[in-house]
């Protein structure tokens, strides 16, 4: 490409010269003398531009229309490294949005009007704006070169950030990392998504036609869940919050690990299960009990006839086979641990469709909210699982501890206002599900056996009661009907 560097009018030094980008003093003289870097080496230099590639595309908006359209698809205004070239930028996408003719003159006037003409080097420069473009054809080209050099300026910015919170002095490393991943990731993220991936500028005929994709697309069933009854009902589908919720020893935990396993072993969907109250032997114990039907009293003993032997054989090549992580991790586990963990499953193309956890009350508050008010502790852990449910598009289901008071009233139906020790799981969850067994209770109950899953909340439809079947020496749920 000839030269494009047109004069400027208002000295060189008010539009292409730049301060190098350096780490503050006093970062600096923390850094130990064998990493401190020379002049020179990297800390000393111009941020990654491209000014020919700016004054490109500045002059090719103002030759072509067509031009304008292209580039708005591609820039934003805030790629430009020149201040002044945002807002020539800026301004031509206003006159453009008005259907103002753009040109040299028209856009200078409007720059006047404004006030900014002498601030982006006067008139004269947007007349050699145009002079230095070869052709307006190539406008959205030089857009993607203006666009990949904000890229490396940001990749830069947040390694510097990262460098910074490393150097701390009384920096937690767990945190350091977290917030170091989480940043990078997260600019990745930005990169990848394209155009107003949140729908700030999206027309409603858009958000029309994709609703009546999804219309034409049929019936979506929601994830897959061993009682169709609540299928139907909840219809969970990609960032979902559910929350099982019940006394100790209502059955929560054999609620949770049906649903994983229903969802590993018989659809073959990747499932995780974070358990912070069992050992890992005990979810086999329970996982093999359930799948094979054999007695967990049986296995706990260690005492399987052969025909139970024969059973658990037959039930193996399933179990072994199926997408399905258990997790127990040791000391407990955050919220931020549980992004990181998903972090590195989605960069290795593994993230689960569902992930269960054992139960929200025990998650362990961060460094944010740890040694405050128990309820804001709590209201973060469930505020932080609805997010991660929307951040990786999977769904969550997490169980909860209800209160004592449900035991003291003449009715033990559990009901909302029960979730012990935070207002916010309530709101945070898409759909609250209550566990309730008469016989937890009333062991001679005539609904002995029964379980009922209390749809309480439920932001997709209709809230009501499912009735199954509790089979608790087999440490599984059942739809009723099932030949117990």
């Amino acid at each position: 490409m000839t030269s494009m560097t047109p004069q400027n009018p208002a000295g060189e030094g008010s539009l292409f010269e730049s301060d190098p980008v350096m780490l503050p003093a006093q970062d600096r003289g923390d850094i130990p003398e064998t990493f401190r870097t020379a002049p020179g080496d990297g800390f000393d230099r111009v941020p990654p531009q491209d000014r020919d590639a700016e004054q490109s595309v500045l002059g090719g908006l103002q030759l072509s229309k067509d031009a304008i359209t292209e580039v708005v698809e591609v820039l934003k205004g805030h790629e430009f490294y020149k201040p002044a070239h945002e807002t020539i930028y800026l301004a031509i996408v206003d006159m453009y949005g008005k259907g103002e003719p753009v040109d040299p003159i028209t856009l200078a006037e409007e720059l006047t009007r404004r006030g900014e003409i002498a601030r982006i080097g006067g008139a004269s420069y947007l007349h050699a704006l145009v002079q230095c473009v070869p052709t307006a054809a190539n406008a959205s080209y030089y857009a993607e070169i203006v666009r990949n050099k904000w890229k490396l300026r940001q990749a830069i910015e947040a390694g510097t950030s990262v460098t910074a919170m490393g150097y701390a002095q009384d920096a937690d490393p767990a945190e350091v990392i977290e917030a170091s991943a989480a940043r990078l990731l997260a600019l990745q993220a930005s990169f990848d998504m394209g155009k107003d991936p949140a729908g700030f500028d999206a027309l409603m005929e858009d958000r029309v036609e994709e609703w009546e994709d999804d219309q034409a697309a049929g019936l979506d069933p929601g994830l897959p869940m061993p009682w169709e009854d609540l299928q139907a009902m909840l219809g969970t589908v990609p960032g979902h919050l559910v929350v099982l919720a019940g006394r100790p020893g209502m059955g929560k935990s054999v609620a949770l690990l049906d649903l994983v396993r229903h969802l590993a072993i018989v659809h073959g969907r990747p499932a995780a299960f974070i358990s912070l109250e069992m050992a890992r032997r005990q979810i086999m114990n329970r996982l093999v009990a359930a799948e094979a039907e054999i007695p967990q009293h049986d296995i706990r003993k260690r005492a399987l006839s052969s025909d139970q032997w024969k059973k658990y054989d037959k039930v193996r090549p399933r179990i072994v086979g199926a997408p399905l992580r258990l997790i127990v991790p040791p000391g407990g586990i955050t919220v931020p641990q549980i992004r990181s963990g998903l972090r590195r499953w989605q960069i290795e193309d593994r993230l689960p469709h569902a992930l269960a956890i054992d139960y929200l009350q025990i998650v362990k508050p961060d460094g944010q909210s740890r040694g405050g008010n128990r309820t804001n502790e709590v209201d973060a852990i469930a505020r932080g699982l609805k997010e991660i449910a929307l951040e990786f598009d999977l769904s969550v289901f997490a169980a909860a501890q209800l209160s004592r008071q449900t035991t003291g009233r003449e009715s033990k139906v559990p009901q909302l206002s029960d979730l012990r020790e935070s207002g916010e799981i309530e709101q945070a969850a898409d759909a609250v599900i209550l566990l309730h067994r008469e016989d937890y209770y009333e062991p001679e109950s005539e609904r002995a056996g029964e379980i009922d899953l209390i749809v309480a909340k439920n932001r997709e439809g209709s809230t009501g009661v499912v009735t199954c079947g509790f089979r608790g020496r087999f440490s599984k749920i059942e739809p009723m009907g099932q030949d117990f």
